[in-house]
């Protein structure tokens, strides 16, 4: 009998936790694991760990397969990284950063930084090939124009997946920091001026106080 401590963390985001169902498998040179649960609820910015019991020792970890399930509702989880310490005491830790949605699985490779000719497992080969499968199918391009640059071939960023579309995050911070910056415009007298500046001795008044303003946000 093999045991494995794993520990399994999400992000920091407020979106980041679930309450849908995640288990691991853990893939290595000798065998795998079975599908063990880790957990039914998940908080944005903290970890779960678990023991994983195995038959035999399975070797180098080389993958870990994360599956999500909906119980209920739909609720994507970001996952950070996992962290896998083997019987022996190696640690081995597999990045992930992104999101899991809907009912899917997600292979994740040791992060160790190797390159194609480091793969002598079949199972760390196929998993590239399905890798370069996937983003060849989500990374498609088109001829917007003649003469323009091509573009991906989507009508709407809504089609794409979560992690390619740009943070859902950061696009409600920007769209604050702009209500912000309105409003300040709008307190200051810029916005609603009918006539003309009187000096500059007054603008560098105005936009001093608003960029003074921006910039303690932006920090």
């Amino acid at each position: 009998m093999a045991t494995y401590k794993v520990t399994v963390a999400t992000g920091d985001m407020v979106e980041a936790g679930t309450n849908n169902s995640i288990s691991i498998t853990l893939v290595g040179s000798n065998g795998e694991s079975r599908q063990t649960t880790v957990s039914f609820l998940f908080l944005p910015g903290k970890e779960k760990s678990l023991s994983v019991h195995c038959g035999q020792d399975l070797g180098p970890i080389v993958l870990i397969r994360l599956h999500k399930w909906r119980l209920f509702l739909e609720d994507a989880w970001f996952c950070k990284d996992v962290r896998v310490t083997a019987p022996n005491g190696t640690l081995y830790r597999f990045p992930c950063y992104q999101w899991l949605e809907g009912v899917t699985t997600v292979e994740v490779r040791e992060g160790s930084g190797k390159k194609l000719v480091d793969d002598k497992l079949q199972i760390l080969k196929e998993h590239r090939h399905r890798e370069l499968a996937a983003r060849q199918e989500a990374y498609r391009w088109k001829n917007f124009a003649q003469g323009w640059p091509r573009c991906l071939n989507v009508d709407s960023i809504f089609e794409l997946d979560s992690n390619i579309q740009f943070s859902r995050i950061r696009a409600n911070n920007f769209t604050g920091f702009l209500i912000f910056q309105g409003a300040s415009h709008f307190l200051s007298g810029f916005l609603l001026r009918r006539s003309s500046w009187n000096s500059l001795d007054e603008m560098r008044t105005i936009f001093s106080r608003t960029q003074g303003r921006d910039i303690g946000g932006c920090l």
